[in-house]
C-alpha cells in the first residue's frame, strides 16, 4: 500500500481507537476535561469520542479526507487544553504517570502536522 494511502488510514485508525476508548474507559478521559467547561465531564468525554469517530470515518474515505484532515488538525489544537489540564492535575502522581502526562504536550504538534500533511495529500500535489 503506498504511503500516500497508508498515512491517512493510520491517522483514521488512531482517531477511531481514541474514539472507542472514550466510550470503553470514559472515567480516564473525564479527568482530563478542563474544569472551565460547562456541564458534566462525561458529556464532554462522549462528545469528543463521537467527534473522533466521525473524523476517523472522514479520514478513511478519499472523498472526505481533505476536509476531515483539516478538521482533525483543528481538533488536535482544540483538545490541547485537556492535555495541559492532565499535566497539571497529575503533578502528584507517580513519576511514570507525570512523564506520560507531560509527554502528551509536545506530541500534539506532530499530530497537527500529520493531519495537515494528510489534508495536503488529499487536496492534490
Amino acid at each position: 500500500m503506498p504511503r500516500r494511502t497508508r498515512s491517512p488510514l493510520l491517522l483514521a485508525g488512531l482517531m477511531a481507537g481514541a474514539g472507542v476508548l472514550h466510550f470503553a474507559v470514559p472515567k480516564a478521559f473525564d479527568a482530563t476535561v478542563p474544569r472551565i467547561l460547562p456541564g458534566e465531564p462525561r458529556t464532554w468525554t462522549y462528545a469528543s469520542g463521537v467527534v473522533e469517530l466521525a473524523l476517523a470515518a472522514g479520514l478513511a474515505h478519499p472523498r472526505t479526507r481533505g476536509a476531515a484532515a483539516r478538521a482533525t488538525a483543528g481538533f488536535f489544537v482544540g483538545v490541547f487544553p485537556a492535555n495541559v489540564q492532565m499535566a497539571v492535575d497529575w503533578r502528584g502522581r507517580s513519576r511514570p504517570q507525570r512523564v506520560a502526562a507531560l509527554a502528551r504536550l509536545p506530541l500534539q504538534l506532530p499530530l497537527v502536522l500529520w493531519a495537515r500533511s494528510v489534508a495536503r495529500g488529499a487536496d492534490g500535489p
